[in-house]
């Protein structure tokens, strides 16, 4: 009977000592793809900046004044064609195009509802 109990120890043991080493393993395993993934995250933020400056450096003022002149053969802004907010010219009129289609259908009158009773009061279901 001792031998059973002994085998049955010493079986529960190296299970838990199998489950214990898988354990440790998973937890190394994960924490590498952590670490992957925030070198992934480094890089992509190094990338984002290296945009930002190429971006910045190609939106210079100086420079896109010198293409501007090179390539849009633009005039210079004169006196007159600066003008004044109350020289704009006033919105349209917004159009109601159902309205008008109502109308045009002869919808335009008022239309007859039914009456709910002289009280007003909706009838009762039974």
């Amino acid at each position: 009977m001792w031998r059973l109990l002994h085998v049955i120890a010493i079986g529960a043991l190296v299970a838990s000592a199998v489950y214990v080493y898988s354990l440790k393993y998973q937890t190394i395993y994960a924490s590498e793809q952590i670490l992957k993934t925030r070198h992934l995250i480094a890089r992509e933020r190094d990338a984002i900046n290296i945009l930002r400056a190429e971006y910045a450096f190609l939106t210079r003022p100086d420079r896109l004044q010198a293409l501007a002149d090179k390539q849009l053969d633009m005039q210079p802004l004169s006196l007159h064609q600066i003008v004044k907010a109350g020289d704009l010219p006033e919105p349209a009129a917004k159009i109601d195009s159902i309205g008008r289609k109502l109308e045009s259908l002869g919808f335009s009158g008022p239309t007859a509802t039914p009456n709910a009773g002289v009280t007003g009061a909706t009838p009762s279901t039974r």
